[in-house]
């Protein structure tokens, strides 16, 4: 977790497993990918579509994965203890 060393402090504030925050955060930055995916942009230069084309289908994918993700990344990290990290 070098890239982002407050996501350690806030799985400790909340008291959630400190195993379960590298697939959480994870998980979070991949979500705006299905709002603004990134992979599709030749998409519409070889299909000759425009943007607002796929807008619709990608927002419909984020409303219904948002949810789902994010009920699923709270199970996940309610399965284990919150065990305090030692300091060396």
């Amino acid at each position: 977790m070098v890239e982002a060393p407050y996501v350690m402090q806030s799985a400790t504030d909340v008291q959630m497993n400190l195993g379960w925050t590298v697939p959480i955060h994870n998980a979070a930055e991949a979500l705006p990918n299905l709002v603004n995916p990134f992979f599709m942009l030749p998409l519409p230069a070889v299909l000759g579509l425009r943007a607002r084309d796929l807008v619709g289908f990608t927002f419909l994918q984020f409303l219904f994965h948002l949810p789902v993700v994010l009920l699923l990344l709270w199970l996940l990290g309610m399965t284990f203890d919150f065990v305090a990290p030692v300091p060396p």
